[in-house]
């Protein structure tokens, strides 16, 4: 077997090898013959004629994404970068449009997003923009969808993922939202102050009534003991006077004994002499005797001054009546 005879063997086992080929999933494959179209071969082992059909281009029919960055202003002029993502796929029955009609479908894909994104964002406000991000998001859509069904591409959906101000007006933003904040925060902490007042007013009334109340009761059982105990005085015949000037000279006592009690009392009592105590009943009693006497004194002498005059008939008048004479 000559050499010649071996390598045209291998040149046909080659040429042979080169007519099948496969098609991955998701996928097809454009065939020309002598550079015109032939045929769209979808997934799976394929054939093609050597030296007279070729591979033109492989097309994804995958869905894909393009992610396009605009700067553009808004209404009250302010210029925002927007990032919008298109996702988007070839439609399987037009890979021959998808193909031929268009060189660079991203490049195409961007200036429609350009001028959708362009032509909307200018009438709307800052704020806007954020609240009604979707409505561009569907406008950007719509228009895709119009120009590139025609090439075979189908849109499946728009998204504004990004909104970004520059970076001062974003500072703006955020010393508006803080002073907000802080607003309602003073508002918040403002009413939480005046319950506490309020409640701690009403507490201290309360306190006060129920301090009130203990002390008229305190003092209603002190002066029913002292009631009490004049009584009993009287019974061992001790007078009103004496017993009184008794109970406060016993109080005085008391009184004493309560403070030297108290190692931390500051109180000093006046007079605090060993014979203040008999001085103190003597003055009481004198004073009480004397009070009595000026009592007796005044009531007689009221009685004196509002006792009435008797009625005086007025004069001439009884001589000028004369007696009727009977006929």
């Amino acid at each position: 077997m000559s050499t010649a005879f071996i390598i045209l063997l291998v040149l046909a086992f080659f040429i042979f090898m080169s007519s099948f080929f496969t098609v991955k999933q998701q996928s097809s494959v454009i065939i020309e013959r002598f550079g015109k179209f032939h045929s769209v071969r979808n997934s799976g082992l394929q054939l093609k004629i050597p030296l007279v059909d070729r591979l033109a281009g492989r097309v994804n029919l995958k869905i894909q994404q393009l992610d396009v960055i605009i700067e553009t202003k808004t209404r009250d002029n302010v210029f925002i970068k927007m990032k919008v993502s298109v996702q988007f796929k070839v439609i399987q029955d037009k890979v021959y449009d998808a193909f031929y009609k268009l060189e660079y479908p991203h490049d195409q894909i961007t200036a429609y997003v350009f001028d959708v994104v362009r032509a909307e964002v200018p009438k709307l406000k800052l704020d806007d923009v954020f609240e009604r991000k979707d409505d561009i998001a569907i406008a950007v859509k719509r228009e895709l969808n119009e120009a590139m069904t025609t090439y075979g591409y189908d849109i499946i959906n728009t998204l504004v993922t990004d909104i970004d101000p520059d970076i001062q007006v974003k500072n703006a933003m955020n010393r508006i939202n803080a002073a907000d904040r802080e607003k309602t925060a003073a508002e918040f902490e403002a009413e939480s102050s005046r319950i506490r007042i309020v409640a701690k007013a009403k507490a201290e009334a309360e306190s006060k009534r129920l301090q009130g109340q203990g002390i008229a009761d305190q003092r209603r059982e002190i002066a029913r003991g002292l009631v009490e105990s004049v009584e009993v005085l009287n019974n061992v015949g001790i007078n009103s006077q004496e017993a009184s000037a008794l109970i406060v000279v016993t109080q005085h006592y008391d009184t004493l004994q309560a403070i030297g009690a108290d190692t931390n009392s500051n109180l000093i009592l006046l007079p605090n002499s060993p014979q203040a105590g008999s001085d103190m009943l003597n003055n009481m009693v004198a004073s009480f005797s004397a009070s009595n006497q000026v009592g007796e004194m005044m009531k007689k002498y009221n009685k004196k001054v509002e006792k009435p005059k008797p009625i005086q008939p007025q004069s001439g008048y009884e001589d000028d009546v004369q007696p009727e004479v009977q006929s």
